[in-house]
C-alpha cells in the first residue's frame, strides 16, 4: 500500500494575495449596506414581506451574531417607507354602553386634531351655557312659567279650602300633606274633643271627611300633573337656550368632520348628553381650594365634561410610511396594551381615558420585530401574538382578567382590527420546537428566513467584508484597515468556521476583533490597522480566556496528566478531543488504551459502563465490532473480548471522532505491534474501515502541537486526520512554520489501513488470491490472533451457540 502523503506548509497557509485588492485601505471603500453571505435568507425575507396573504409572517432562524436583527431593521424599513401611513386610533365614550368604550379610526394626524377640538369645545360650551343662563331674560321667562304653576296651585287649594269650609272643616297643609280639622260651634276641635262626641256626629264627620279626601286626591293629581308640565316647560325652555348656546359649536364640529359618520353620530350624542345634564353645566366650576370629599366613590363620580374627552391611542402624525416597531420586552401588556387604574382609599377605578396602547397598536398597519426568546420568556406573550393573528383583532383586557384584582369599575374596550406583519428573530432550535409542538405557529409563521453561519470565501464576499469593515470604522470613528489588516480579518473569519474556502457570517465575533485591533493600532501610533494588530487582538483575546487550557497543558507537561509524545506503546494511542468553554474552545490530547483477550463479550466501552459516554461515542464503539468481524472473522467465529478506556477522563465524552483512534489501539493490542506515541489521531470510522471527517480539527491539531512544543519538538511528531478535513485546517502561524521546518507533520488518511501503517511502521497488508493476508503485516497478525482466540474458545467447550 502506498504511503499517505503528508501535507506541505503551502497547503496549510490560508493567505490572501493582497495585491489583488482594489484598494490600499478601507477609507477608500464605500460602505456596503446589504447583508453579506445570506442570499437565501434575504430572498426569503423579501418574499415574506411581499406576501400579503394571512399567515405569511416570518421567523428569522440562525445563530446569534449573524446579523438577523440588524438585517430585519434594514430591509423592513426599506419596504415600510414606501407604504401608506395607517390611521390613528382613538377611544371615545360610549353613551349607549358606558362600560364599552368605542374605538374609532381617523386618517393619520386627525386623531390629535380631533382631541384638541373636543378639548376646546368643552371649554367653550361650559362658558356659553353659564353665560346663557346668567341673564335677566332667562330668569324672567322661568319666573313666568313658575308663577303660572303657583297660580294654578293656589286656585286648586283655594277651591279645596272653600269646599271644606262648606262641609264644616278647616284645611291645613304641611310637609306631611293635606289634612282636615272638623269645626264645631265655629271652632276647630282636637282629637280628644272629637272622641267625646256622640257616635252619630262622629259618623257624619267621617262621611264628610271621606268625600273631602276624594276631592283632595283629585287636586293632588292635578297638582302633580301641573308640576310635571311646568318642569317640562322649564326643561324645554332651558334646552332651547342651551341649544342656542352650543348649537353653533356642535354644528361647526359636524361640518369639520362631516366625512366621518361615526363622529357625526358621536357629536349628536354629546349634544343630547349636554342637554340631559344641564344642571351640572350651569354650576360654576368647583375651586381647587374647596375641601374634597373623603369618600372616594363619591369624589370620583364621573362628570359630563370628562365623558367628552378623546383618548388618542395611536398617533401616526409623525410617521413616514408604515410603522416598524422593534422591541426587546414583549410582555403581555406591552403587546396588547393595558388599562391603568387609580387606587384611593382602597377603591380601584378606571375609565376609557386610561386605556394605553400596546406594541401591536403602534405597529398596526406595519411591522413588528420581536426576539423569539424574549417572547417565550414572558408569560402569555406568545399566546397574545397568536390570538391577535388568529382573530385579526387587538383586545385589551381588564387588570382583573389577568391578575384577579377586583375593580370598582370595569370596562371592556371595543376590539381594534389589526393588520400586521410579525417578524420573530431567534435560534433554529426554538424554531424547531415551535414548529413541532405549536400548531398555531405553523399556521401563522409560514416563512422561514434561514441564516447561515458561513459563506463562500469568494472575491465578491471578501470585497463586501472589506466594505463592511469600512462602514464599521466610519460608524465607530476608529482607524481604518490597510490591505494586510483586511486580509488578516478574512483569515480570522475562515478560522471561526474552520474552513479554508469559507468565512464566518457571525459578524458580532468579527466586530469584536475589529474593535480590539483598532485599540492595539492606536497604542502602536499606527495610521492604519495592520495584520500584526489583528493578530495581537486575537492573541490577547485568547489569553484572556485560555486559563484552563494553560492549566491542563501544565498538568500534561508535569506528568500529572499522562500523555507521551515520544516512543511507542502497544494498545495505547493519543486521541484528540475538543473542550468547549462557551467563549473559548481548545484541543486536548487524551490517552486511549485497549486491552484484548479471549472471550465473546465483544468490545466493552468503559466510559459507557460508568455512564460517562454519550450516544454518539457509544455508537462509534459499536461500529468497531462490525469492522473487526467483517474484516477478520469470515472463516471462524469472532471470539473477542476487549475493553476501551479514555485514561484520566472524569467527565463525560461524546462524539465518534475518536473511533478510529480506538480501533487503532485494538489492532495494536491484537497484533502486539506498538503505536508511535508522537503521532496523535482524530477521525471517525465506518464498518468498512473508511475514515470519516470530524469537527474541531484545527483546535485538535493546535492543542497537540502546543503540548509537543512545550515538551520539545523532535521532528517526528504530528497528527493523523481524515482526508476530507484538509479544507478545514485553518492553523495558526506557529503550526504552519513548524510544518515548513519539518518539525511537525500532518497526515491525511482515507482508510484504517493507511493510518495503522503510519502508526506502527508496518504494512497493513492485503489479501492474496486465497483470501489470506500476507505474512509480516498488521492484518495478518490480527487475523492470526483472532483465529487463535476462536480455537481456544471452541476447544474450551464454552462457545456461545
Amino acid at each position: 500500500m502506498s504511503k499517505p502523503m503528508e501535507l506541505t506548509y503551502q497547503e496549510l497557509e490560508n493567505k490572501l494575495d493582497t495585491a489583488s485588492f482594489p484598494f490600499s485601505n478601507t477609507s477608500k471603500l464605500g460602505t456596503y449596506d446589504g447583508i453579506i453571505g445570506q442570499e437565501r435568507a434575504a430572498k426569503a425575507m423579501k418574499f415574506g414581506l411581499k406576501m400579503k396573504t394571512r399567515g405569511y409572517n416570518i421567523y428569522m432562524a440562525g445563530a446569534t451574531g449573524t446579523g438577523k436583527t440588524s438585517f430585519a431593521k434594514q430591509i423592513v424599513k426599506e419596504v415600510a417607507i414606501n407604504q401608506s401611513v395607517p390611521d390613528d386610533w382613538c377611544y371615545i365614550y360610549n353613551f349607549s354602553r358606558p362600560n364599552q368604550p368605542m374605538a374609532i379610526n381617523l386618517p393619520a394626524g386627525t386623531g390629535k386634531i380631533f382631541q384638541k377640538d373636543m378639548e376646546e369645545f368643552v371649554k367653550i360650551i361650559k362658558q356659553e351655557i353659564v353665560n346663557a343662563f346668567d341673564n335677566e331674560k332667562y330668569e324672567k321667562e322661568k319666573e313666568e312659567i313658575l308663577d303660572e304653576y303657583e297660580a294654578i296651585k293656589d286656585d286648586l287649594l283655594s277651591k279645596l279650602s272653600e269646599d271644606a269650609e262648606a262641609q264644616g272643616f278647616k284645611v291645613n297643609t304641611g310637609s306631611s300633606g293635606i289634612y282636615f280639622l272638623p269645626i264645631i260651634e265655629g271652632k276647630t276641635i282636637s282629637e280628644e274633643e272629637f272622641d267625646k262626641l256622640d257616635d252619630d256626629i262622629k259618623d257624619q264627620i267621617d262621611e264628610k271627611t271621606d268625600i273631602l279626601q276624594q276631592d283632595t286626591l283629585e287636586i293632588i293629581r292635578k297638582l302633580k300633573s301641573n308640576e310635571k308640565e311646568t318642569k317640562q316647560k322649564v326643561s324645554e325652555w332651558e334646552g332651547k337656550i342651551a341649544l342656542l348656546a352650543i348649537g353653533v359649536q356642535v354644528n361647526d364640529l359636524k361640518e369639520k368632520y362631516k366625512k366621518f359618520e361615526v363622529i357625526e353620530d358621536y357629536l349628536e350624542k354629546v349634544q343630547q348628553d349636554i342637554l340631559d345634564n344641564l344642571d351640572e353645566f350651569k354650576e360654576e366650576e368647583v375651586s381647587e381650594e374647596q375641601p374634597q370629599l373623603i369618600i372616594p366613590w363619591v369624589q370620583k363620580e364621573e362628570t359630563p365634561l370628562h365623558r367628552y374627552k378623546v383618548n388618542v391611542l395611536v398617533d401616526n402624525s409623525s410617521l413616514k410610511g408604515a410603522p416598524v416597531i422593534i422591541d426587546f420586552n414583549p410582555s403581555y401588556s406591552n403587546l396588547i396594551g393595558k388599562i391603568e387604574y387609580e387606587n384611593e382609599f382602597g377603591s380601584v377605578s378606571t375609565d376609557y381615558t386610561k386605556i394605553k396602547p400596546g406594541l401591536f397598536h403602534l405597529a398596526n398597519g406595519g411591522y413588528i420585530i420581536l426576539q423569539a426568546k424574549d417572547v417565550l420568556s414572558n408569560p402569555q406573550a406568545y399566546e397574545a401574538i397568536t390570538r391577535a393573528l388568529k382573530t385579526k383583532k387587538i383586545t385589551i383586557e381588564n387588570m382583573k382578567d389577568q391578575t384577579g384584582v377586583v375593580t370598582v369599575t370595569a370596562i371592556k374596550p371595543q376590539s381594534i382590527p389589526v393588520d400586521i406583519k410579525v417578524i420573530l428573530v431567534g435560534s433554529t432550535s426554538i424554531y424547531q420546537l415551535l414548529y413541532e409542538y405549536e400548531e398555531d405557529f405553523r399556521k401563522f409563521f409560514k416563512v422561514k428566513a434561514d441564516f447561515d453561519e458561513e459563506m463562500e470565501k469568494s472575491e465578491e464576499n471578501i470585497l463586501k467584508l472589506a466594505s463592511f469593515i469600512s462602514g464599521f470604522c466610519n460608524k465607530e470613528r476608529t482607524l481604518h484597515y490597510d490591505k494586510s489588516g483586511v486580509a488578516k480579518v478574512v483569515e480570522y473569519a475562515s478560522w471561526l468556521v474552520e474552513d479554508q474556502k469559507k468565512m464566518s457570517t457571525r459578524f458580532n465575533d468579527i466586530c469584536e476583533i475589529l474593535c480590539e485591533a483598532c485599540m492595539w493600532a492606536e497604542d502602536d501610533n499606527s495610521k492604519y490597522v495592520k495584520a500584526k494588530h489583528v493578530k495581537q487582538a486575537i492573541t490577547e483575546k485568547n489569553y484572556r480566556n485560555d486559563r484552563l487550557d494553560k492549566k491542563l497543558l501544565d498538568m500534561l507537561n508535569e506528568g500529572t496528566l499522562m500523555i507521551d509524545t515520544d516512543g511507542s506503546e502497544v494498545g495505547q494511542i493519543n486521541g484528540l478531543t475538543v473542550m468547549d468553554m462557551g467563549d473559548y474552545s481548545f484541543g486536548k490530547p487524551a490517552r486511549i488504551t485497549a486491552s484484548t483477550y479471549i472471550g465473546e463479550s465483544g468490545i466493552v466501552n468503559i466510559e459507557r459502563e460508568v455512564e460517562l459516554s454519550g450516544t454518539s461515542h457509544s455508537k462509534g464503539v459499536l461500529i468497531l465490532n462490525g469492522y473487526i468481524g467483517q474484516k477478520y472473522a469470515q472463516d471462524f467465529p469472532l471470539s473477542l473480548s476487549a475493553s476501551l478506556c479514555f485514561e484520566q477522563l472524569y467527565g463525560g465524552i461524546d462524539g465518534d471522532s475518536a473511533s478510529s483512534a480506538e480501533l487503532y489501539a485494538i489492532l495494536s493490542s491484537l497484533s502486539d505491534m506498538p503505536i508511535k506515541q508522537y503521532i496523535a489521531v482524530t477521525g471517525s470510522v465506518n464498518q468498512k474501515g473508511e475514515i470519516q471527517p470530524v469537527g474541531g480539527v484545527t483546535h485538535k491539531i493546535e492543542g497537540f502541537f502546543e503540548l509537543c512544543r512545550i515538551k520539545g519538538l523532535n521532528g517526528k511528531q504530528g497528527v493523523i486526520i481524515p482526508y476530507q478535513n484538509i479544507r478545514n485546517l485553518v492553523l495558526n502561524d506557529e503550526v504552519v512554520n513548524a510544518v515548513r521546518k519539518k518539525q511537525f507533520h500532518i497526515y491525511p488518511v482515507k482508510t484504517i489501513d493507511e493510518g495503522i501503517e503510519l502508526l506502527t511502521g508496518m504494512e497493513a497488508g492485503v489479501k492474496d488470491a486465497n483470501g489470506k493476508y500476507e505474512e509480516g503485516t498488521i492484518n495478518y497478525l490480527v487475523g492470526k490472533k483472532l483465529e487463535r482466540f476462536a480455537s481456544a474458545v471452541l476447544n474450551s467447550g464454552n462457545h456461545k451457540k
